[in-house]
């Protein structure tokens, strides 16, 4: 019984040794991206990602929790421009316009506190092609060791870029109407 206990503990040591070797050798950094045309120009689109209570009312990371805590600070929109959050969903941070060219990019900060800590660069753009326009939304960062094994179970693109897809099909509605 001994034994069998001893060669048990020995294969679950194992199995956890190659999983954080594997994990290591993941990238240290990540980007996910999602994209969509608009038929709207983007004067009209822009305004609704660069003020950011409008942002909010598309954005699917604030609309999935309802009893999400916000709290907004600097100007009403661009350069500046930021809101902590508290979300039992999508947990707690803050938002920061870093930088913003009307009508074609805005630049944001994405300080993550919790469920983890992050610091990410989160970018909009808006390409003008005829009577549409060319949205997308893309987010980068670094990959700590913990999120590297974390990442080997749960594909962060996927994830976060199923909630870039729902939330540019809900900015194109907006946009649209």
């Amino acid at each position: 019984m001994l034994k069998t206990i001893t060669i048990a503990a020995g294969v679950v040591v194992a199995a956890i040794v190659v999983v954080l070797a594997y994990a290591a050798t993941r990238p240290d950094r990540f980007q996910v991206q999602r994209s969509t045309s608009i038929k709207a120009s983007a004067d009209k689109i822009f305004p609704l990602i660069n003020d950011l209570h409008s942002f909010n009312a598309w954005n699917p990371f604030a609309k999935q929790d309802p009893d999400i805590q916000v709290s907004y600070d600097g100007p009403q929109s661009g350069k500046g421009a930021g809101y902590d959050f508290a979300s039992a969903k999508s947990g707690s941070g803050r938002i920061e316009i870093a930088d913003a060219t009307p009508p074609s990019r805005v630049a944001m900060k994405l300080t993550m506190i919790r469920p983890l800590k992050a610091d990410n660069r989160v970018e909009f753009s808006l390409e003008p092609q005829g009577d549409t326009t060319r949205v997308t939304w893309a987010m980068d960062g670094e990959v700590p060791f913990v999120g590297k094994v974390i990442h080997l179970f749960l594909d962060m693109d996927t994830m976060v870029g199923q909630q870039f897809s729902a939330g540019l099909a809900d900015l194109k509605a907006r946009a649209e109407q």
